[in-house]
């Protein structure tokens, strides 16, 4: 039995123990310097990018990234009170799908202009609109058939998860600078960034409160995938239609809120349970942070990244006149 234990978590040990060193350096230069933890964790993860491939490191590095972080955003909704939900209001969850729905026709009218398949505007705008590698992913499954199917799938994957990295950073020194509140930067950082890793880690970078808004309104983003899928299904006849599901941390991410609500669970474990979730996700944006190639994200292909950066400021540009004009 032990023996058998043992042969199943081998091969993540080395991944898992390198993101865990990395997070707990992360934090404690947090700690000690003031700046964000899920900033140290990122910077300090890419300067280990090179052990990403070892066969001893690969497997954890991947799984820290992929079930740690979903893992982590599921155990987010014990920190989602009704007063945060209140204080946003239905509005902000109408201008969210919205923004969806309008970044979906700008990745198609943009692949026509700029003489593309609709398949690859559909699957770029879906990406971006959605969250990023995990909806390219997706969407790709219910397209139709083509030779290029598999470098167009990869060469978004790629750049929707450079354009979230940079935003990651970037996004809330703007924010910042325009003087908006915790929560429009928390609203805006969930409605604009594409992965669910990089809202995290941008949302907490500038407080825990937007951290928890953020998390909401991309979990909003995330549960408008199986609308996305369906329309690109129906975009294309000749589609093979599949089954949709239901991301799992979605479902978590909703039962923690309502259980958290429902006040039930003792402060303490209440307590383990967050610190729990912010350690998941630290060791998580480390595994990311080892997993993002510098190397990749330069190489990508210009004609094509054109429509992937014109999606992704048109999102960004779109919720900002939305904070500015109707407001949080």
């Amino acid at each position: 039995m032990v023996s058998l234990v043992k042969s199943r978590i081998s091969p993540y040990f080395g991944g898992l123990l390198l993101a865990t060193v990395i997070a707990v350096a992360a934090t404690f230069m947090s700690e000690h310097y003031g700046a964000p933890v899920m900033l140290f964790a990122l910077l300090i993860g890419i300067a280990f990018h090179f052990l990403a491939e070892e066969e001893t490191c690969g497997a954890g590095i991947d799984f820290a990234a992929r079930a740690l972080l979903r893992l982590g955003v599921g155990l987010l909704g014990l920190r989602l009170g009704l007063a945060e939900v209140t204080s946003l209001g239905v509005t902000p969850i109408i201008a969210v799908v919205a923004f969806v729905l309008a970044t979906l026709a700008c990745g198609a009218l943009m692949s026509l202009i700029l003489g593309r398949r609709m398949a690859f505007g559909l699957l770029a705008g879906g990406s971006v609109a959605i969250c990023g590698a995990s909806a390219a992913l997706a969407i790709t499954s219910v397209l139709p058939p083509h030779k290029d199917r598999e470098q167009d799938t990869l060469f978004v994957v790629i750049g929707v998860t450079a354009l979230s990295t940079i935003a990651m950073i970037a996004y809330p020194i703007l924010f910042q600078s325009l003087g908006l509140s915790d929560v429009e930067s928390g609203f805006l950082v969930g409605a604009t960034i594409h992965d669910v890793a990089q809202v995290v880690g941008a949302g907490y970078s500038i407080s825990d409160e937007a951290g928890v808004i953020a998390t909401y309104v991309k979990i909003l983003r995330v549960a408008l995938l199986p609308v996305v899928m369906l329309v690109t299904m129906f975009s294309f006849r000749g589609a093979q239609q599949q089954r949709v599901g239901v991301p799992w941390f979605l479902v978590m991410f909703a039962g923690c809120a309502v259980i958290a609500n429902l006040d039930i669970l003792p402060t303490a474990l209440l307590a383990f349970l967050n610190e729990l979730s912010r350690w998941c996700l630290v060791v998580a944006i480390s595994a990311l942070g080892v997993k993002t190639s510098l190397a990749r994200i330069v190489k990508v292909k210009p004609s094509y990244s054109i429509i992937l950066l014109f999606e992704t400021l048109f999102l960004l540009i779109i919720a900002l006149a939305f904070v500015r004009i109707v407001g949080i």
